[in-house]
């Protein structure tokens, strides 16, 4: 009877340490957007902008004297949703995919420069992170967190 309970007990701790673990793990991931290749042309004009629709996700940018003033991402029916600011000094996305680090020049290396990051978390739990360098955004880093890749 003694033998048995401590054998429940433990089965039962071990199970909601196991759980635990597994809840841990079921993150969202990470996706990684360049903002500065989706708003191309449309910083010459000042406005609203529609960048990306992913889904029922249209993310877009208010442009004010050719820099990002605001980002948007608005839900087709939950409306607005809220918008977090990251910043970096690693450029995490790129405009031309996979670059081996032999075939970069010198020239295309940024020493020292910021990047600015908004994201959302869309219906699936995944954050959909846009990423600027820093002198494309008006404000700056002003309520940015420091970015911390998972």
């Amino acid at each position: 009877m003694n033998h048995t309970r401590r054998l429940l007990t433990t089965g039962l701790a071990l199970s909601g340490v196991f759980g635990f673990i597994n809840a841990s793990f079921a993150k969202g991931k990470h996706h990684h957007h360049n903002g500065a290749k989706l708003v191309g042309d449309k910083l010459k004009s000042d406005g609203q902008h529609v960048i990306d629709k992913s889904g029922p996700h249209t993310v877009s940018v208010d442009i004010k004297d050719a820099k990002i003033a605001a980002f948007h991402v608005k839900h087709a029916n939950k409306g607005d949703l809220p918008v977090k600011k990251y910043k970096t000094n690693k450029k995490m996305a790129r405009a031309d995919g996979m670059q081996y680090a032999s075939f970069i020049q010198v020239q295309d290396t940024y020493l020292g420069m910021t990047y600015i990051g908004y994201s959302y978390v869309d219906e699936y739990g995944d954050e959909q992170i846009y990423w600027y360098p820093y002198d494309m955004i008006l404000d700056g880093d002003t309520g940015a967190v420091e970015y911390v890749a998972v």
